[in-house]
């Protein structure tokens, strides 16, 4: 994630760690994907609890942007900070390979650089990525608008409902998701059908060709 951010914005971020009680003025706070704390109790749940998590709760606040993936997408939601819940693959095994995803919401700085309905590439490595929300809050976030991205073409590869791949908060300002841009942001990856949502998300909007 660190290499993605510098080379895309052409700075290195600024790094926070988990006992931190405070975060730097920033327009963009990440939390990576990593299995933190060893994914004892639930993915994501001691995370949570972690001192530097009031301080993302305060930024999300806000207004900052908050991106979590995988793992991040896991304490984001045990933090309440987005609904619902990931819990074990359907296939109860770790999952790592290239999935297809569909761009189900571009009204957003995050994914405001890809078309609505356009079918990206993107890599997965998680062992809970199985997203759940109990049948009203599936519901509100579908209704609002607050779904960001789904499975496509039958590459579910957890049994997220509705072939969820991630969020948004109400608000639109904090996004949660398993499969990790990052990880297809230059030629030497493969692609850079990650890259987009980047540039959106710091507002670098003048991108060059695929």
């Amino acid at each position: 994630m660190i290499a993605a951010i510098t080379k895309i914005s052409g700075h290195a971020p600024t790094l926070a760690w988990h006992t931190d009680t405070a975060l730097p003025d920033s327009e963009l706070v990440i939390i990576p994907g990593g299995f933190s704390h060893g994914d004892y109790l639930r993915a994501g749940a001691i995370a949570a609890r972690a001192p530097v998590m009031k301080a993302v709760a305060q930024a999300a606040e806000n207004g900052v942007r908050i991106l979590g993936v995988c793992n991040g997408f896991q304490t984001l939601t045990e933090s309440g900070l987005l609904p619902g819940a990931l819990m074990r693959n359907a296939g109860l095994t770790f999952v790592c390979k290239e999935v297809k995803l569909q761009i189900a919401n571009n009204q957003n700085p995050f994914t405001q650089l890809y078309q609505e309905g356009e079918i990206i590439r993107c890599p997965v490595a998680h062992h809970d990525g199985n997203y759940f929300a109990d049948a009203k809050t599936l519901e509100r976030i579908e209704g609002e608008g607050q779904v960001a991205f789904r499975y496509a073409e039958g590459s579910n590869p957890n049994g997220s409902l509705n072939d969820i791949a991630g969020i948004f908060n109400a608000r639109g300002n904090v996004l949660g998701m398993m499969p990790h841009p990052e990880n297809l942001v230059e030629p030497a990856h493969s692609g850079i059908d990650g890259k987009r949502l980047f540039q959106g998300a710091l507002d670098l909007l003048e991108v060059e060709p695929a």
